[in-house]
């Protein structure tokens, strides 16, 4: 993960104060050698942050951004009032304070003080009921850099899904399943892996009905909405196939007959991903003028605090996006 070119650090916000973020961050950076932990900045409450530190009985200790200190974590420490000093609460200070350390990182990655962004869990009852009105990260993101459109793409060594929507009702995901969209969807996907070294990706369309609607019999969404942008992406020189039966195209793609599936919402893509990858699929925003990667699982209240949290997955988004800051760094191509 050495990443010694690099102008600056990737951003990690430390999510949910009450949740494991804390705790798979100090896991993650303390299995890193100590010359690469100054690659990472640590966005979020110092007070936490020290918690997890004995919680998970590791040797890391701590230094301010702006003083770095050989082999100690770099962490930018966001005051927030209200905070319950302990795991596993549902708290409207830790919704804040998750928006606050988000907002910080996203302004430092604008400015180009930081590389890109890492985000650990965040809880989004708490984040709403402290008045953030957000679905989740993604949404949260665009809003706060001004994008029109994000996606959310889950990435695994063998499976890589983007979703057309996710975090809306089902009826309302195939009300937004329609030709622009998924149009959207496959070039944001195919640009994206372009970048990521793929000299011709090869996508797929997973169907919104069963068997792809069966000529009708089952539905006509896939041949009124989906076929219409497959065959434009076609027309553009993608290497696209589709609609293909949901029942089917995740497999196919695992066994390496597609680098990338395009999900009509949300479950379709998550069960699939997290069924082969749950440890190790890495959440990526798309669609934005920055980079964000972030682990694939919840805030874990119910563990939260006693150490026992699984880092693997942290260090797996934090590998992606030093692969992203180094592709950035080298090609000049925005998210």
């Amino acid at each position: 993960m050495t990443q010694d070119k690099r102008r600056a650090p990737i951003a990690i916000t430390m999510g949910d104060p009450s949740g494991v973020g804390a705790e798979v961050i100090v896991k993650a950076i303390a299995t890193m050698p100590a010359d690469e932990r100054g690659n990472f900045v640590v966005i979020g409450d110092r007070n936490t942050m020290e918690r997890a530190v004995k919680a998970c009985n590791v040797d890391l200790t701590f230094a301010e951004k702006a003083k770095p200190v050989p082999g100690a974590a770099l962490l930018e420490h966001i005051p927030v009032e209200g905070l319950p000093g302990r795991f596993g609460i549902l708290s409207p200070a830790c919704g804040d304070a998750s928006f606050r350390y988000i907002e910080a990182a996203v302004r430092m990655a604008q400015s180009g003080e930081a590389a890109g962004i890492v985000t650990a869990p965040i809880n989004k009852e708490a984040l709403n009921s402290a008045g953030h009105h957000y679905d989740g990260h993604t949404g949260m993101l665009a809003a706060l850099t001004g994008s029109k459109s994000s996606w959310m793409l889950l990435a695994s060594e063998r499976l890589k899904v983007i979703h057309v929507s996710t975090h809306v009702s089902l009826r309302t995901a195939i009300e937004r399943a329609k030709p622009e969209r998924v149009l959207a969807t496959i070039r944001t996907g195919y640009e994206h892996l372009k970048r990521m070294g793929y000299e011709n990706p090869r996508i797929a369309v997973a169907g919104i009905n069963p068997h792809c609607g069966e000529n009708g019999l089952f539905g006509t969404e896939d041949d009124e909405f989906l076929r219409p942008a497959v065959e434009q992406a076609k027309a553009e020189g993608m290497n696209v196939s589709g609609p293909i039966s949901a029942d089917t195209v995740y497999h196919r793609a695992y066994q390496g007959a597609f680098d990338l599936v395009i999900a009509q919402y949300h479950d379709q893509g998550h069960i699939p991903i997290k069924l082969v990858a749950f440890d190790s699929a890495v959440n990526v925003s798309l669609g934005l003028p920055i980079d964000r990667t972030s682990v694939d699982h919840g805030t874990a209240f119910d563990i939260a605090g006693t150490g026992k949290a699984n880092h693997v997955n942290m260090l797996c988004a934090l590998d992606y996006a030093a692969r992203l800051a180094g592709n950035r760094s080298e090609k000049g191509v925005a998210a």
